[in-house]
């Protein structure tokens, strides 16, 4: 499933490369005697092969096949637009709740596809009027039916669409901009900033792919479910009609369902006993048992052991990932309730005059910070006014987000260095030859390479976009700090890429990206908006995009159809994601510049990334040595260490008992260390019951349905999911205007928390 590098949504970590780290493997006829093949072959037992390496997955999980069959037709660039659309506006609405939940690739996937075959059935063909006096319209009607629907038309129709729903970061900083500093950003800076970050990012990313696409290792784990889908339809079509059943009535199940939990009776995304026990506790209790308990609405509490009901939130991830890579999430979530628990409690940072969980910024009383006084009109510091209001204060459970996230990015440059360093080393040195033993490469010459020279075309066209908004637009960046954040982005770009590509999930390292923006332009937050933007988004663009390639490898679509289909989608995404944007921006400003937001709308992106513009923009005063949070910055440093040593002990211990030790991901541990920090939290011990029926009941003792079914079943849920979800957005829940909630009974409780966690004057 393709996904973007965060953008401060929440993520789920993603497969390192062991037996457990793949979709289900094809079957394969062998002895029935565990055997060892020889030196660099991959293991077999029963005649199954182990899948452990990107080798493996080349040679036994994604079949080499190519039948030669059309990719770019009207009809799949018809159908990947139409998706598209849906899918960027899905992607864009999610932004604005409590939970970012990303469009799953699957439901796309299979959604085209019954597109695709009803069209290939009911459009008219060529050889419908063939010796008819009709006969001259056959071109015309060969052009818009050329009959079946195969997997290329079927990949470049997913593709469009999913590349249109990764989101992009310039819309979200057009958002800030209207709340927070009330400027309209004009359509023309909107249109040259989103495609200056999209397509640079995809230049980039197409110089690279020697390095991180063609070569065996580079996987993309996380694309594989896609693959498997891909193939399972296409080239195993008995059970389709089965797997097609199976989508549709889960599709509609879900579609139905979903308004039970996220309007008639949302108790159910935040079941919770602590909650429902409390309801005649004294006051100082009932705020212990809201802040670690209670979860279903944005920024309630931790969410400790609730059970939630609700899809949208739940979603599909925990279905894809396998249980080993779950298992470093796990432990991430452990550290976080402990961890955000005593940091508000031992009062770290003043935590105790400010909401245990918010991304927002306050004055030292508690109020929410006048940050329009200290910046003006102009958005640049009025160092008299700072005097006069003061620094602004963050909440402890946001000073741990940005300390884990600076540990991440100290640990993904050491893990790449150390335990991927020698590896690197030698796919530079030898690059042709690693490139070439790869089968799907091979299979793939057949096509027209996408010269070098049209990716850097697009890099000089996305410079000259992004260095027209720099002077004619509404940034404050200068142009010299314009140029230093894509150098910033482009250094930045082959670790996270080479992360994602082995490791099927990543680390954000946007964060690093404000530090430094911060100390280039101080006293502008908007300027640090815009260079975290052109920094960090062309990192997340080069990756989602560099997974898509991948796909394109394994399922043997020429590249040139690629470039083209791949920079059609990412415009047509982002001028999507804008429209959506402002409707919903112009219609819920009130709640989204609120520090707690409802349980259907919420500002957590936006303001996390307003807090953090302002914040680093005043870098010096809070950051700096004898600042408040001087201990930020030197996490950088700090998550460097942890790292280091654990690499020294794998090469002294490889294994301890059944633990592989270059399995345990410390980047990510960290992250999901602070996982709870914002957003609805009622939805985790789901998320891991989920993961367990998955990937170990199903996986290990149903594993003929498992590979059948698994997957088709989560793209099912989440697709119907979401469309409800975008439907009642609209509807009833005031996305384009007055919003229409259910009436009140006890699941939808007209005051408070709707988990009845209603500490902290949830009732006032």
């Amino acid at each position: 499933m393709s996904r973007p590098v965060s953008i401060g949504e929440k993520e789920s970590p993603v497969s390192p490369y062991t037996d457990e780290a793949i979709s289900p493997i094809s079957q394969k006829a062998g002895g029935e005697a565990e055997c060892l093949s020889n030196e660099g072959e991959a293991v077999f037992i029963k005649g199954e092969p182990v899948i452990t390496t990107g080798r493996d997955v080349s040679l036994y999980l994604v079949d080499v096949r190519d039948d030669g069959d059309p990719a770019l037709t009207f009809r799949s660039l018809f159908i990947g637009t139409i998706f598209a659309c849906l899918g960027a506006a899905l992607c864009q609405a999610s932004t604005f709740k409590p939970i970012q939940v990303l469009v799953s690739t699957i439901f796309l996937l299979l959604l085209s596809y019954s597109v695709g075959l009803a069209w290939a059935k009911f459009v008219p063909r060529r050889s419908s009027v063939e010796g008819t006096r009709f006969e001259r319209l056959g071109p015309i009607l060969d052009f818009f039916n050329p009959g079946e629907f195969k997997i290329k038309e079927h990949v470049i129709a997913t593709l469009v669409a999913s590349t249109a729903s990764y989101g992009n970061t310039a819309v979200l900083n057009f958002a800030v901009q209207r709340l927070y500093y009330s400027t309209d950003v004009k359509a023309i800076t909107a249109v040259l900033a989103t495609f200056s970050t999209s397509c640079f990012g995809y230049g980039l990313c197409g110089l690279l792919r020697p390095l991180t696409v063609y070569p065996s290792e580079m996987v993309y784990w996380a694309n594989l479910p896609t693959v498997s889908i891909f193939q399972s339809l296409h080239f195993d079509t008995a059970a389709n009609h089965k797997r097609m059943k199976l989508f549709w009535l889960a599709f509609a199940g879900m579609f139905v369902w979903e308004v039970i939990p996220s309007y008639v009776f949302p108790l159910l995304n935040g079941i919770n006993i602590f909650c429902l026990a409390s309801q005649h506790a004294k006051p100082s209790i009932q705020n212990i048992f809201t802040n670690i308990f209670g979860g279903a609405d944005a920024n309630e509490g931790l969410g400790l052991l609730s059970i939630s009901l609700d899809w949208q939130y739940i979603t599909s991830s925990y279905l894809s990932l396998p249980l080993i890579q779950q298992a470093n999430s796990w432990v991430g979530y452990a550290l976080c309730y402990i961890i955000l628990s005593v940091i508000y409690y031992s009062n770290a940072w003043n935590s105790l005059a400010f909401p245990m969980l918010s991304t927002s910024i306050f004055s030292s009383n508690g109020s929410i910070y006048d940050q329009s006084a200290v910046f003006g009109s102009t958005a640049q510091l009025n160092q008299t006014v700072l005097n006069e209001v003061g620094l602004p204060y963050m909440t402890g459970s946001n000073v741990w987000t940005n300390i884990t996230a600076n540990l991440s990015i100290g640990g993904l440059l050491a893990h790449c260095l150390c335990f991927w360093g020698p590896y690197l080393r030698d796919t530079l040195r030898n690059k042709h030859s690693e490139i070439q033993s790869d089968p799907h490469w091979k299979a793939m010459q057949k096509y027209k390479e996408a010269p070098f020279w049209w990716y850097i075309g697009l890099l000089i066209l996305a410079f000259f976009s992004g260095l027209i908004v720099i002077i004619k637009g509404q940034t404050t960046l200068p142009w010299y700090a314009y140029v230093v954040a894509l150098l910033l982005g482009s250094f930045i770009t082959p670790f996270s890429q080479l992360l994602f590509a082995r490791m099927g999930n990543g680390i954000a390292t946007n964060q690093l990206m404000k530090m430094v923006g911060g100390a280039i332009a101080p006293g502008r937050p908007v300027a640090n908006l815009y260079f975290a933007m052109w920094s960090h988004d062309i990192i997340a663009q080069s990756i989602g995009l560099a997974g898509d390639l991948k796909i394109g490898q394994y399922l043997k679509i020429p590249p040139r159809v690629m470039f083209l289909t791949q920079v059609w989608g990412t415009i047509l995404g982002a001028a999507i994601n804008y429209v959506v944007m402002i409707s919903i921006v112009n219609a819920q400003q009130a709640v989204l510049v609120s520090p707690n937001g409802t349980n259907v709308w919420s500002g957590q992106l936006v303001q996390t990334l307003n807090s953090d513009a302002v914040t680093w923009s005043l870098a010096r005063e809070l950051y700096g040595p004898g600042g408040p949070y001087f201990i930020v910055p030197l996490s950088l440093l700090i998550g460097i260490v942890p790292t280091v040593i654990q690499w020294l002990v794998a090469k002294r211990w490889p294994t301890i008992g059944p633990l592989k030790i270059e399995s345990v991901i410390l980047p990510i541990i960290y992250m999901y260390s602070a996982w709870m920090s914002y957003g609805v939290n009622s939805v985790y011990t789901s998320s891991i019951i989920v993961g367990l029926v998955s990937q170990f009941w199903l996986r290990k003792y149903h594993p003929s349905w498992f590979r059948k079914y698994n997957y088709i079943l989560g793209g099912a849920l989440d697709g119907g999911a979401q469309v409800m979800i975008f439907i009642l957005s609209f509807a009833v829940f005031g996305a384009s205007g007055v919003p229409r909630p259910f009436p009140a009974w006890a699941g939808n409780p007209a005051e408070g928390n709707v988990d009845y966690c209603n500490g902290n004057g949830a009732l006032s």
